[in-house]
This record gives structure tokens, sequence and C-alpha cells, in this order.
């Protein structure tokens, strides 16, 4: 924890400055950025149930598909659209 005491006579601006310098050199922003993204590796019981859901929409899809539901602009990417609006 970086703690800064205002001196006496001292502007805001200047312990404000003061406060980011002493940030910066601690590497705790740093730190910080770095782990901000991290994402936790996922379990076997959650892979293999993100495959199946996978596997169930690409069989959905392939389905309308055949019938005619969904257009060949539809089936490709996998995701949906922006700024489509009916």
């Amino acid at each position: 924890m970086v703690e800064v005491k205002r001196k006496q006579g001292e502007s805001f601006e200047s312990m404000l400055r003061r406060f980011g310098r002493r940030v910066q050199r601690s590497g705790k922003l740093l730190q910080a950025k770095k782990i901000r993204f991290h994402a936790q590796p996922k379990s076997k019981f959650e892979m293999r149930a993100s495959a199946l859901h996978r596997k169930k929409v690409q069989v959905l899809r392939e389905h309308l598909y055949r019938i005619g539901k969904l257009s060949d602009e539809d089936l490709v990417g996998g995701r949906r659209r922006q700024g489509r609006r009916s």
C-alpha cells in the first residue's frame, strides 16, 4: 500500500504528483495490469460442457439450413451479426 502525507505548505497538485510517482515506483500498477485479463483455466467438466453446447448448436444450425430457415450468409461465421434489425 502506497501512502503519502501532505507536507507543510504543499499544494494538493504536488502531493498528487508525488503520489503518482510513488505508485509507479512501487510496481503495483504494473502488477494489476498484468493480472487484469488473466483467465483461470477451465475444468474438465466446463470444457466438456462447452464442447457439447457447441456441437448442439452446430447440429441445430445445420438442421435449420437444411429445412430452409437459414440462408448461406447466416450459416457462415457462427456469431450474431451486428446492426441487423427486424
